[in-house]
């Protein structure tokens, strides 16, 4: 699950009739398509996650990690990636992450070794944490504003929502030859796109046929927001020297990078999720699991204290005092990761106890995937017509009915009276509140915090993501019978997973209806 951040408005609107070049058409076409490797990421290793347990030797513990060492990337360097891309420019880290991704594409597929494995996952969420949000802020400078702008964003946002269910399919298809294809298939895709991407993404003073954007000051040469000092030649916070003797910008200090908040930020989430999977196998008295616990915690204190001492924070606390993006960041962490958490159990039942083709096993989840692709395009007059707080209500409701649903169905479940109805319910509920969430979480915010608020909003997305997954490895092993125990033994073990996924479903459905709540009393 990604979201949008909001989208700057200093253009000025476009004719109606006004129509693209082909120049333009290829710049969607680039920003639109990474955007869709971006999206299924996450869904071509879910139903792989057998096959690699089996060829790699590795316990759910370690394969977790190539779900959650994705989410952590994206959402662990989310903010630090927005930092580099306003001192370095968009079209140099677009470009370069785009290589990344495809470089860390190649030997996630040549991989051996679960931890090489997870590393390049961690690579490839930091390169979607920079492509994801910057291919948003180029098409709002590279298309006028009206109604090229508005058809830009549906067919990128259209490309975002299919790439999930575009990825159980592919790599049900492809990890039924093998699942090094699932991870190898983006590489050729990206360095197509950044061969593109060298003639079609905008630099500096290229958006808009050549010149600064319409109603921007004299200084926003690259997409800067406006107000920045005219010799910031790279977005650099005023203040910073203009440049050298060769006419070189000076490196900006390293303290404006933020790289000490986003390496205690990134490393904390690490140590937890390890520390989480740990206890399983090692106990809570060992210091490979508590003692990682104590880590995490002392790293994300690190990580606080260093924020408020930053002249240049990565985070805007003033963001958090709105209760409306609380309660949005929340509900959408405990959505993401319930749905994510409760896949994770499901391909592990379906495949592993149950013997279902991956491919199988993919198709039997679209019901959970498809809805929101097909509902994508209508959503924000969805969210107009029934307000924010309602939607997510009842789209916290429907998925947590599907999770106890799922609990009550005995082993082995019958797909239509089972799991279909919770696929149903599930899906059901990402229309109803997906695009509400992202509304009401900049919806309290002045327009000058609302950019850092989505941030936190994407960061927290994706921590509920990991957390959720981790916990759920953890039972799962935790709950495992002996080798050689009934098949309904090692179904029945899979009960604690599915309750967890009920409860952080349930932790969703009570945070939405304090928005009832505060909506009736007044505004957050």
């Amino acid at each position: 699950m990604t979201s949008s951040p909001l989208l700057p408005s200093h253009t000025a609107p476009a004719p109606a009739h006004a129509r693209w070049s082909p120049r333009m058409w290829g710049l969607l076409v680039v920003l639109a398509g990474n955007m869709l490797i971006d999206a299924l990421e996450v869904s071509v290793a879910l139903v792989a996650l057998p096959a690699i347990g089996t060829d790699l030797g590795a316990p759910l513990t370690a394969m977790q990690w190539t779900i959650t060492g994705f989410a952590v990337g994206f959402g662990g360097l989310m903010l630090f990636g927005a930092r580099a891309v306003a001192l370095l420019g968009r079209r140099r880290v677009y470009l370069a992450a785009l290589v990344g991704f495809a470089a860390a594409s190649l030997v996630g597929a040549l991989a051996e070794d679960p931890s090489l494995l997870t590393a390049t996952r961690v690579v490839k969420g930091f390169c979607a944490a920079l492509t994801a949000p910057t291919g948003l802020a180029i098409i709002a400078t590279a298309f006028p504003e009206g109604p090229q702008r508005n058809r830009a964003l549906s067919v990128y946002t259209l490309f975002g929502a299919g790439g999930f269910t575009a990825g159980l399919l592919l790599s049900g298809w492809l990890t039924g030859f093998s699942w090094r294809l699932t991870f190898a298939f983006p590489a050729p895709a990206v360095l197509v796109l950044f061969v593109l991407g060298l003639r079609l993404i905008p630099g500096a003073g290229e958006e808009n046929g050549g010149g600064p954007p319409p109603g921007a000051t004299a200084g926003d040469r690259d997409g800067r927001p406006p107000g920045t000092m005219t010799g910031d030649r790279v977005g650099r916070p005023p203040g910073t020297a203009t440049g050298d003797r060769a006419g070189r910008p000076p490196r900006p200090p390293l303290r404006r990078y933020g790289f000490a908040s986003a390496a205690a930020f990134l490393a904390g989430l690490l140590a937890l999720v390890q520390g989480i999977t740990s206890v399983p196998a090692h106990g809570w008295a060992d210091l490979r699991s508590t003692g990682l616990l104590a880590l995490a915690a002392g790293l994300l204190a690190l990580f606080v204290a260093l924020e408020r001492a930053s002249a240049h924070p990565l985070i805007r606390f003033e963001a958090l005092r709105s209760r409306a993006m609380i309660r949005s960041a929340l509900g959408a962490a405990c959505l993401n990761g319930s749905y994510l958490g409760l896949l994770f159990v499901l391909t592990h039942q379906l495949q592993s106890l149950a013997g279902w083709s991956p491919l199988r096993t993919a198709a039997a989840f679209l019901p959970a995937a498809a809805p929101l692709v097909v509902t994508a395009l209508f959503s924000g007059r969805i969210v107009a017509r029934f307000g924010a707080p309602r939607l997510i209500a009842a789209g916290a409701l429907l998925p947590f009915a599907g999770y106890l649903l799922l609990l009550r169905t005995p082993w082995p479940p019958a797909y239509a009276t089972g799991i279909l109805p919770t696929m149903l319910l599930v899906g059901a509920g990402f229309v109803l509140s997906f695009a509400a969430l992202n509304s009401q979480a900049t919806s309290q915010l002045p327009p000058a915090e609302r950019g850092a608020g989505s941030g936190l909003y994407q960061t927290a997305v994706q921590v509920g993501a990991a957390l959720s997954v981790a916990l759920v490895a953890a039972l799962l092993t935790g709950s495992a019978p002996p080798a050689g125990a009934a098949p309904a033994e090692f179904a029945e073990a899979c009960r604690p997973a599915l309750t967890l996924v009920a409860a952080v479903g349930g932790l969703g459905l009570l945070t939405a209806l304090t928005g009832l709540r505060s909506r009736r009393t007044g505004p957050p």
